[in-house]
C-alpha cells in the first residue's frame, strides 16, 4: 500500500447557511494519481482548498503526512502583456528552490521557453512553466486544478503523458482537478467524482458507469476516454473498494 500523503475524513463545509460540501472522503497517496471530477459548483474548489489548508472545515478531520510539501499548479495564470516576464524570471520569482532549476527544464522540456516572454506562451507553454513552477518545491504532491485548460487536443495528450512521466520520475502524489471526464490520462489510479459530496470513486472504466456518474455527466462523455489503458484483475465495488483479487488499494 503506497504512503498515504492527506486523509480527509467526513469534510464539511457551509457558507451563508448552505452545505458546499458534506461528509467528503479522499485519500492522497505517494506515487498515485487522482483524478477529482465534477460539475460546476461541486465543490472541487473548496476541497482543494481545505486539503492545502486555506479554509478550515466545518466538520470531519484532516490528516497531513509530516513536513508535507504541496507543489499547487493554478487553473488560471493572468500577465499584463506590457510586462517584460520570461519564462526564466517567473520560475525565479517563485524563490529559492529545492530541486535543481536545470533539472525541471529538462524534466518539463521548457529549455526553449526560458527567454520567451510569459504573455508570447501558447496554452500548453504556459501550462508547462507552470507545472515546472509548482516542481520546484520539490513536492511529495502536485496538485494540478484543470491544468489542460485552454490547450488543444493534442497538447492535452502531451500533457497528461508529462504529468505521468513526473509521478513515475519523482514518485510524487498527483491531484488533478477537472470538471469532467473528457479526455483521462492513462494510468489514473482513482477517479472521485464530487457533487457536494463524494458521489461515486474508483477506476476511470467504474465511474463512468456508475448510475451516479451517468446522473450527472450522461453517457456522451465515455467514447472520449479511450485513452486510459489500465487493465485490472480484480472488481470493485460501488464505493470503488476491492471486492476480488489480491491488489490493494486505498481509495
Amino acid at each position: 500500500m503506497s504512503e498515504a500523503l492527506i486523509r480527509a475524513h467526513h469534510i464539511g463545509v457551509r457558507r451563508g447557511g448552505r452545505d458546499i460540501l458534506q461528509h467528503a472522503d479522499l485519500t492522497l497517496e505517494a506515487g498515485k494519481i487522482t483524478t477529482l471530477i465534477g460539475p460546476n459548483g461541486a465543490g472541487k474548489t473548496t476541497l482543494v482548498r481545505v486539503l492545502l489548508g486555506l479554509v478550515k472545515p466545518d466538520t470531519g478531520s484532516l490528516t497531513r503526512r509530516k513536513a508535507l510539501r504541496i507543489g499547487y499548479m493554478p487553473q488560471k495564470l493572468h500577465i499584463d502583456p506590457s510586462l517584460p516576464l520570461t519564462a526564466r524570471r517567473f520560475l525565479a520569482l517563485a524563490g529559492k528552490p529545492r530541486i535543481d532549476l536545470d533539472e525541471v527544464v529538462a524534466l518539463t522540456g521548457i529549455e526553449s521557453l526560458l527567454t520567451t516572454p510569459m504573455s508570447q506562451l501558447s496554452g500548453g507553454e504556459t501550462q508547462r512553466v507552470l507545472l515546472a513552477r509548482a516542481l520546484l518545491r520539490d513536492p511529495h504532491l502536485l496538485v494540478l486544478d484543470e491544468p489542460v485548460q485552454g490547450v488543444d487536443i493534442t497538447g492535452q495528450e502531451a500533457l497528461y503523458k508529462l504529468i505521468n512521466d513526473i509521478r513515475r520520475a519523482r514518485q510524487c502524489g498527483v491531484l488533478l482537478v477537472s470538471h469532467d471526464l473528457h479526455l483521462v490520462m492513462a494510468n489514473t489510479d482513482t477517479v472521485v467524482c464530487l457533487n457536494q459530496h463524494i458521489c461515486c470513486q474508483g477506476h476511470p472504466e467504474d465511474v463512468t458507469a456508475h448510475p451516479a456518474y451517468l446522473d450527472l455527466f450522461g453517457d456522451t462523455v465515455k467514447p472520449q476516454v479511450a485513452l486510459y489503458t489500465h487493465h485490472h484483475d480484480h472488481e470493485h465495488d460501488d464505493h470503488g473498494n476491492i471486492v476480488t483479487g489480491t491488489e490493494p488499494h486505498d481509495a
